[in-house]
C-alpha cells in the first residue's frame, strides 16, 4: 500500500519536473485521493530533512570539511581572499539545530497560509497541494540561511522551542499509537468473528503477550543498568509509578462498564500503549543523574534510544499521512489528526507544470490518477497538519541531539529533558485511560 501511495505522490513531484515528466510518471501510477498523495509529498520532505540532519552528526564528518579548501581550517591549499567560512557550523549538534529551525519556520509558514482554507476550490489550494519545486528550493534556501544566524544564544533558546514542541508531538505520537492500536485490534477481531478462525484468536493473543513481555523485560532492564541497590531513588520511582500506571491502565481497559460502550477496546491496545510508556521511561532515563545511568559512557550521537525514537517517529509520520479516520478514531480523538475516510467528489488528474491542486477534470487514458477528493470539503484539516509537522520537526531535532544542549558533552545530565519526558509518559497514560472511561462517564455523549 505504501509503494501504490508513494507512486502517487511521486506523481506530483515530477509536475514540477515539466509537462512530459509528468506524463510519464503519472501514466505508471495508480488511482488516489488528493489528500493522501499530499500528504505524503510533505512526509517525504520531512523525511529529507531528518536525512541531512542526520548527515551532520555522521562520525569523521568534521575532518573531511578539512580538506575542503574554502574551510577557514582547512589542510588543503586555501582560497584567496576572503571566500573562507568556519566549516565547523556545518556539523555537530548546532548544524542539526539550524536545519530544523529552517524546516520548522517552513511549516509554520504554511499553517499560516492555509488557516481557514474549507475546500479545495480555495484558491490557497494551489499552495498546499503543489509548487513542490518552490517549495524545496525555500527550504533549501532556508537551510542554507540558518547557518548565517549568529550563534549567540541561538541554541539554548531554540533548544527550550524544541523541548516544548518535541513534549506536545509525544503526545500527538501517542494518539497515533492508540489509534493503530485500535485499528490492529478491530481488524483482526472482525477477522476472527467473520472466519471463526481459532487463528486470528492465536495471533491476537501473540501479539498482546510479546507487547508486554517486551515491556516488562524493559522494566526489568531499565532496573539493572538506571538503578543502584542503595541509590537512584527518584529513577526507581519513576520506573515503579509508569509500571503501576500500565497495569491501571490495562485493568481499567477491561472492565465490564468499559467493555459495554467499547467492545473492541482490550488488553491489545494497552499492551502498545504500556510498551511506549516504558520506552519514554528510557529515554527519560538516559537524561538522569550520570550516576545512575550505567550505560552513559558508551552513549554515542546515534544511540540504541535515539534510534528506536528515529523508528517510533518515522512510522508515525508515514501513518499519519497514509492512513485515514475511521469510526475507531473517535476513541481516540485522532480524526483532528488523520484525514476522513471517503472523498467529497473528484476533479482531475494532477498534471500541469503550475502543481495544480486537481480541481480541473481530466483523465490520464480511461483511468484516473490523481484526484481531488476535497473538493465539498477538506479531508484534514491543513493548518493543523502543517503544526502537526512543524512540532515532529522539533521533536526529531531533539531526538537527533539526544535532548542535549548543543554546547553541552553527551555525558551530561539534562534534569530539564528528563521531566519533559516523564511528565510526557504520564500525559500520555492519563490520556489513555481518558479515551477508556469518557464514553462510559458521559454515555450521550459523542467523542469524535
Amino acid at each position: 500500500m505504501g509503494a501504490v501511495l508513494g507512486l502517487c505522490s511521486a506523481a506530483q513531484l515530477a509536475c514540477c519536473c515539466g509537462s512530459a515528466a509528468c506524463s510519464l510518471c503519472c501514466s505508471a501510477c495508480p488511482s488516489c485521493a488528493n489528500s493522501t498523495s499530499t500528504r505524503l509529498m510533505y512526509a517525504v520532505m520531512l523525511m529529507l530533512v531528518m536525512i541531512a540532519a542526520c548527515v551532520t552528526l555522521a562520525p569523521g564528518l568534521e575532518n573531511e570539511l578539512k580538506k575542503v579548501p574554502f574551510c577557514k581550517n582547512s589542510t588543503s591549499v586555501p582560497v584567496p581572499g576572503d571566500l573562507t567560512v568556519d566549516c565547523n557550523n556545518a556539523v555537530g549538534y548546532l548544524a542539526v539545530y539550524r536545519i530544523c529551525f529552517a524546516a520548522c519556520l517552513f511549516f509554520v509558514l504554511m499553517a499560516l497560509i492555509t488557516i481557514g482554507v474549507k475546500s479545495s476550490k480555495d484558491p490557497r489550494a494551489g499552495i498546499q497541494n503543489g509548487f513542490w519545486g518552490i517549495k524545496y528550493l525555500l527550504v533549501i534556501g532556508g537551510i542554507i540561511g540558518a547557518f548565517f544566524i549568529p550563534e549567540g544564544q541561538f541554541g539554548p533558546t531554540w533548544m527550550v522551542f524544541g523541548m516544548i514542541g518535541g513534549f506536545c508531538f509525544i503526545v500527538i505520537q501517542l494518539v497515533l499509537i492508540i489509534d493503530f492500536a485500535h485499528t490492529w485490534a478491530e481488524r483482526w477481531v472482525s477477522n476472527y468473528e467473520e472466519s471463526e478462525s481459532r487463528g486470528w484468536y492465536a495471533a491476537l493473543l501473540t501479539a498482546m503477550l510479546a507487547c508486554f513481555a517486551l515491556a516488562l523485560t524493559g522494566v526489568v532492564l531499565l532496573y539493572v543498568f538506571y538503578t543502584k541497590s542503595n541509590d537512584c531513588s527518584l529513577s526507581k520511582f519513576f520506573i515503579s509509578v509508569n509500571l503501576i500506571l500500565v497495569v491501571v491502565a490495562s485493568g481499567i481497559s477491561i472492565l465490564p462498564s468499559v467493555q459495554e460502550h467499547q467492545p473492541r477496546s482490550g488488553l491489545l491496545q494497552s499492551s502498545v500503549v504500556g510498551l511506549y510508556v516504558i520506552y519514554l521511561t528510557w529515554s527519560a532515563l538516559t537524561n538522569a543523574s550520570a550516576a545512575c545511568n550505567s550505560v552513559t559512557g558508551n552513549q554515542s550521537s546515534f544511540d540504541k534510544q535515539s534510534i528506536i525514537g528515529l523508528v517510533i517517529w518515522a512510522c508515525s509520520v508515514l501513518y499519519s499521512s497514509i492512513r485515514t479516520a475511521s469510526s475507531s478514531s473517535k476513541i481516540t480523538m485522532s480524526e483532528h489528526i488523520l484525514a476522513k475516510e471517503g472523498s467529497t467528489g473528484q476533479g482531475g488528474l494532477i498534471a500541469n507544470e503550475e502543481g495544480a491542486d486537481g480541481g480541473e477534470a481530466g483523465r490520464g487514458g480511461d483511468e484516473l490518477k490523481v484526484f481531488d477528493n476535497e473538493g465539498e470539503g477538506v479531508a484534514y484539516s491543513w493548518t493543523f497538519f502543517h503544526v502537526v509537522f512543524a512540532l515532529a520537526t522539533l521533536y526529531i531535532m531533539m531526538t537527533l541531539t539526544n535532548w542535549y544542549n548543543p554546547r553541552s558533552e553527551l555525558s551530561k545530565e539534562n534534569m530539564a529533558s528528563m521531566w519533559v519526558k516523564i511528565t510526557s509518559s504520564w500525559l500520555c497514560v492519563g490520556l489513555y485511560i481518558w479515551t477508556l472511561v469518557a464514553p462510559a462517564i458521559f454515555p450521550n455523549r459523542e467523542f469524535n
